[in-house]
């Protein structure tokens, strides 16, 4: 298949295209030659750089992320204390198995909420720091914050339906 479009191009060339590769040939010094599968030797001369107009690509789409991962104790000031949307946040490890089943769904139903809430995420073993002062003692740990006050919390897994409707209290409060 990428043959066929590769040779449907080079008989596609137009005479303008033509013309303009012996000035792009001088511009880089070197020869070109062709080998047995159909692509330049050196150097790799794309086709689609010889064509005139390219298809634009769309438009960069701005989306807000479901949860964030916390760098550091000033990020977490900044972006959890400081928030104006209340947060989430989900206190996990890496070796931690019930959190790798909590995260995912945790953030499952944060993005049902579309944007009223936020989802921070924190590493226990990269900040025992936060971890001591917010009493985790076990992972998976979730607590809710607003202003950054702690307005509830929960230990374990839980059932998409429970976390629905802690997601839900939250903005409800």
């Amino acid at each position: 298949m990428a043959h066929r479009l590769l040779v449907r191009r080079v008989w596609t060339f137009t005479v303008k295209d033509v013309c303009c590769l012996p000035v792009f040939l001088s511009s880089t010094n070197s020869t070109l030659s062709f080998s047995t599968s159909l692509q330049w030797a050196a150097p790799r001369l794309n086709f689609l750089s010889l064509s005139r107009s390219l298809p634009r690509s769309l438009p960069p789409t701005f989306r807000r992320e479901v949860s964030f991962n916390i760098q550091d104790k000033e990020d977490f000031t900044d972006r959890v204390i400081n928030s104006d949307l209340p947060v989430l946040i989900d206190f996990h490890a890496q070796w931690c198995g019930p959190c790798k089943i909590l995260g995912p769904r945790l953030e499952k139903a944060v993005a049902k909420q579309k944007g009223c809430i936020a989802m921070a995420k924190v590493d226990i073993d990269d900040h025992t720091d936060l971890a001591i002062e917010y009493g985790v003692s076990a992972v998976p740990t979730v607590i809710a914050m607003r202003g950054g006050d702690v307005i509830d919390r929960f230990v374990g897994l839980k059932d998409d339906d429970q976390l629905d409707s802690f997601v839900a209290n939250l903005i409800g409060q």
